[in-house]
């Protein structure tokens, strides 16, 4: 290793290692519901979610507004 170069831990790649598997778990959920012709309606709400919101989360379930519901 070069002096002064970044490295990781075990811990810090074990928690980076889980945040993908989430992601990759969202984004196989999303290709079900794109099969299931669901993909893009929020499932609290049952109303699109905007495709701003779909480009930024493209795993998403719910609308902006609903989410920030939820957080409430």
């Amino acid at each position: 290793l070069e002096e002064g170069a970044p490295t990781q831990t075990l811990e810090e790649q074990m928690i980076m290692a889980e945040h993908l598997g989430k992601f990759i778990a969202g984004l196989k959920a999303a290709l079900l519901r794109i099969d299931n012709k669901t993909y893009g309606i929020c499932r609290v709400t049952k109303q699109l979610i905007p495709k701003e919101r779909l480009r930024a989360v493209p795993h998403t379930t719910m609308t902006l507004e609903a989410k920030l519901q939820q957080k409430k």
